[in-house]
């Protein structure tokens, strides 16, 4: 029999957001990581809004914003107006945040005003520290042996807004450059001044960012995540700071440490810098018409072999932030919010590998 169109609903419901959510479903150990660094950042959070107190009606809970900030990465929300609509109506996400279903969902300005106050504390950077430190309390850390790349990451600007500083541009009004010279000492982006004309290999010359990471060789965890402004120098420069704060990290002074990178990194001056700071590169060597600055000592060693396959495991969080992520291009524009977006799509990377890993923990025991 037919059964009838009909739409009933009951003024009262027993049921809870909780149980609406599968018992397997992927999200459930994510949040309870991220619940677990999240607990460990009250005192943060406390000075955050202490310092802004000024009295009126409580703001968005910074752990409810970080939540939220995951999720539009999680699922590739692309603004956060659409972050907001689907909160309106997706119980999966209400959960994940922490809101009840009556609870009214935030207006998209005022989402995005909150969100600036964790740029300026540095909140996602301690969210990203907590979940390497849950990795590294598992043992899925190695703390000694890494591999370092970087990435374009196209800015949120065209090239129409690439006009000369001093305001003379010659621009023909057809938006049209034809003819002309442009570079970075003479323009900038009017939509994004930290944003810089950058092209690497056959790629086209575009306004960008870039973004390097440290992974640790064990299972591929980002280990550090930066971005800078995009140059010829920008890789080798980032790679150094990041493999002194690993170096400085290591409680034993004696313990080596090994860093793997591509041939772009096969310089004589990043070559002594490794070496100087007690860093055994492991650099691939090129020996395209030239002589490699990596020491063959070090190039025939059993370690730098290993190092030269994990090494490959970082361009998976690079894929996985730029498909799922959205860092390919992102749609926020100044140095510090690209840099707060990348390090929070590389937290969230890392934790959807932890929940991988556990569940393979999980089912070998």
């Amino acid at each position: 029999m037919r059964g009838a169109d009909t739409f009933t609903e009951s003024p009262f419901t027993l049921h809870r957001l909780e149980d609406f959510v599968p018992a397997d479903h992927p999200l459930r150990p994510i949040r309870q990581m991220v619940n677990a660094a999240l607990g460990k950042m009250d005192d943060l959070f406390a000075a955050m809004y202490e310092a802004h107190s000024k009295g009126g009606r409580p703001s968005i809970a910074p752990e409810k914003l970080l939540r939220a900030m995951l999720l539009q990465v999680f699922y590739s929300i692309r603004s956060e107006r659409q972050l907001m609509e689907q909160v309106q109506y997706n119980l999966l996400y209400r959960w994940f945040i922490g809101l009840a279903m009556e609870d009214a969902v935030w207006v998209p300005t005022v989402f995005t005003k909150n969100r600036e106050r964790l740029l300026e504390h540095d909140a996602v950077i301690e969210l990203f520290n907590h979940v390497l430190q849950s990795a590294d309390k598992q043992g899925w850390l190695s703390g000694e042996h890494f591999s370092v790349d970087g990435t374009l990451i196209q800015a949120w600007a065209s090239h129409k807004s690439f006009v000369r500083k001093d305001g003379s541009d010659g621009d023909q009004g057809d938006g049209s450059f034809k003819g002309q010279t442009r570079s970075n000492e003479t323009h900038e982006s009017s939509t994004d001044v930290d944003a810089r004309l950058y092209r690497k290999g056959k790629t086209a010359s575009e306004l960008r960012f870039m973004g390097h990471t440290l992974s640790d060789n064990r299972h591929g965890l980002i280990a550090s995540a930066v971005v800078t402004r995009a140059d010829g120098y920008a890789e080798r420069e980032a790679a150094k700071v990041m493999a002194r704060d690993a170096r400085q990290a290591l409680p034993d002074a004696q313990t080596a440490l090994t860093l793997g990178a591509d041939k772009g990194y096969d310089a004589q001056e990043f070559i002594e810098a490794c070496l100087a700071m007690g860093v055994t590169p492991h650099v691939a060597q090129n020996t395209s018409g030239r002589r490699s600055a990596v020491p063959d000592a070090i190039a025939r060693t059993d370690g730098y072999a290993v190092s030269q396959q994990k090494r490959k495991l970082i361009e998976q969080g690079f894929g996985w932030a730029k498909t799922v992520g959205g860092i390919r291009q992102v749609m926020v524009r100044g140095l510090e919010r690209v840099d707060q977006m990348f390090v929070l799509t590389m937290a969230a990377y890392n934790l959807t590998r932890m929940r991988t890993l556990g569940q393979i923990r999980l089912q070998g025991q």
